[in-house]
């Protein structure tokens, strides 16, 4: 791929990738992904473009991941397609957004949300739709749009204490924060309750932790990527149809024009050093297949079973690591096709704190088309809701109740509309970023030179997070793979690596060593 900046940051990073040729040459090497979801999705189509036969297995029945779907036939008689529910795909997202122009040069799959409200149950609410793109103007712009933000509230804050997101390195900034919470850090810091239940704990939600348990270092990383360190700015696309129609399926085209053997319905079962420096996988149908290299795209706990199922590979220190990842809490995903509209002025998506479980509700006919079409035939609206942290032994049932009376709270248009149909989503397969977790957390390589890892589990030294982390680390397992192979891979780019600004650099450096709440 070439150079060309992919988005409006003038200082976003290039890392162009090592190797000399463009493609294999003479008999190519073989390689096995295994996990279909983002990260798997880009390992797989960076090495088959240079010319590797690529063999991709998805235990699912369907690509995509976390981001995954199927269809399903509602109650009357309408298709539809059921996914685990809405995700921003912010602009800041470089290598997500190379990996889906594989299939849709133009990204004409994925469409703006003009805002991103956040509503607090006492009345406070926030919006990015005025906030400026390029900072500091984007967080000064925040706080002075912000009804979170009063006079005494800012005379309160210990601006000394925010010292360390002035200026944000990797791994520089789990040495500082990776002790501490998210929730001790933005205590210390005296961050206003409402602002920080709007601006900051809807990040770290994004992990699908509870504060007290998510690392600062990781919230700290949120903000950079979001806030002081990337001018994309806090809005976001999102696909105009169901995931799978809209981003795998024609991804998966595009393997299968490069050659590559896609199997979704295949879990893999156990993985072993064979013949010289190849590997051995073995599918759950007991089908046996050597390889020279290896990516594993799995999820904490695919990953952790797979390696406790394979002893011969790597050695005592990676597996005993591979074997503290955790998954977090289990999150909630309820989707209602209901037989009245919301309010013309509802945004397509609003995220909410105060309202007990209820994290955030998406009115999906607002943008997705197979939703929109459903809710212009029927006269009625697609809401999806999501709870996230929800404790492991919570009484679904009686959740997803809640949820909905939480939602109509919300929306009291909504009080005496009729559900259609409804479905929901329980799972608990999301990475744990705990307080002082990061240094147990596996990097991309193994120790087996031809086994590699990738997905938003595994250790990174570049400012990425969540689905942007899944997809540059399965673009980094491919390109490790492919410089053994001297073969250039795929140019990457983050946004910038370090603050931007260099007085804010000298006031953080003021907080150097070492943080203290």
């Amino acid at each position: 791929m070439s150079a060309r900046r992919p988005g409006r940051d003038r200082r976003a990073r290039v890392l162009p990738p090592a190797g000399n040729r463009d493609r294999v040459t003479g008999t190519p090497p073989s390689a096995a992904v295994v996990g279909g979801g983002i990260a798997g999705l880009a390992a797989a189509t960076a090495l088959a473009e240079r010319g590797v036969r690529v063999t991709l297995v998805e235990r699912g029945d369907a690509l995509g991941g976390r981001l995954a779907g199927h269809r399903v036939t509602l109650a009357d008689g309408s298709a539809a397609t059921m996914t685990r529910g809405f995700h921003a795909f912010f602009r800041q997202y470089y290598n997500l957004r190379q990996l889906l122009r594989r299939a849709d040069p133009d990204l004409r799959m994925l469409t703006g949300l003009p805002d991103y409200p956040l509503l607090h149950r006492e009345g406070a609410r926030d919006s990015f739709a005025r906030v400026p793109r390029t900072p500091p103007f984007n967080a000064l712009g925040f706080v002075a749009l912000s009804p979170s933000f009063g006079a005494r509230d800012l005379l309160r804050m210990r601006p000394a204490a925010a010292l360390p997101l002035l200026d944000v390195r990797v791994p520089e900034i789990y040495r500082r924060l990776d002790g501490t919470s998210a929730h001790a850090f933005l205590s210390a810091i005296r961050f206003p309750t409402a602002a920080r239940h709007l601006a900051f704990e809807v990040f770290s939600r994004s992990f699908f932790a509870d504060p007290a348990e998510l690392s600062a270092a990781e919230m700290a990383l949120m903000f950079h990527i979001y806030f002081l360190g990337s001018a994309e700015g806090l809005l976001f696309d999102v696909p105009a149809e169901p995931f799978p129609q809209a981003l795998w399926e024609p991804l998966a085209d595009h393997l299968a024009r490069l050659g590559a053997r896609v199997r979704p319905g295949t879990a893999a079962e156990r993985l072993a050093p064979a013949d010289g420096d190849g590997l051995a996988l073995t599918t759950a149908d007991g089908a046996r297949e050597r390889f020279d290299a290896v990516v594993l795209a799995l999820d904490t706990d695919g990953l952790r079973d797979l390696v406790a199922r394979s002893p011969a590979l790597g050695d005592a220190e990676w597996r005993a690591r591979i074997d503290k990842l955790r998954a977090a809490p289990p999150f909630l995903v309820s989707r209602y096709w209901l037989d009245r509209p919301v309010a013309g002025h509802r945004p397509g998506f609003l995220g909410t704190s105060g309202y007990g479980a209820l994290d955030n509700i998406t009115v999906l006919n607002a943008f997705e088309g197979e939703a929109a079409r459903w809710a212009h035939r029927t006269g009625g609206c697609v809401l999806e809701l999501h709870a996230y942290a929800r404790p492991p032994g919570a009484d679904r049932a009686a959740e997803q109740r809640l949820l909905l009376a939480r939602a109509r709270e919300v929306y009291p248009e909504l009080r005496e509309a009729r559900v259609i149909d409804e479905r929901h989503a329980w799972h608990a397969d999301c990475p744990l970023f705990p307080v002082g977790g990061y240094g147990d957390r596996p990097p991309v390589r193994t120790p087996h030179p031809a086994v590699m890892l990738a997905g938003d589990l595994v250790r990174s030294t570049l400012p990425v997070a969540l689905m942007e982390r899944a997809a540059t680390t399965g673009f980094l397992a491919a390109n490790a793979l492919l410089a053994r192979w001297g073969v250039r891979g795929q140019t990457l780019w983050t946004v910038p690596d370090r603050g931007r600004s260099a007085a804010f650099r000298t006031l953080a450096s003021l907080a150097r060593p070492a943080y203290r709440p």
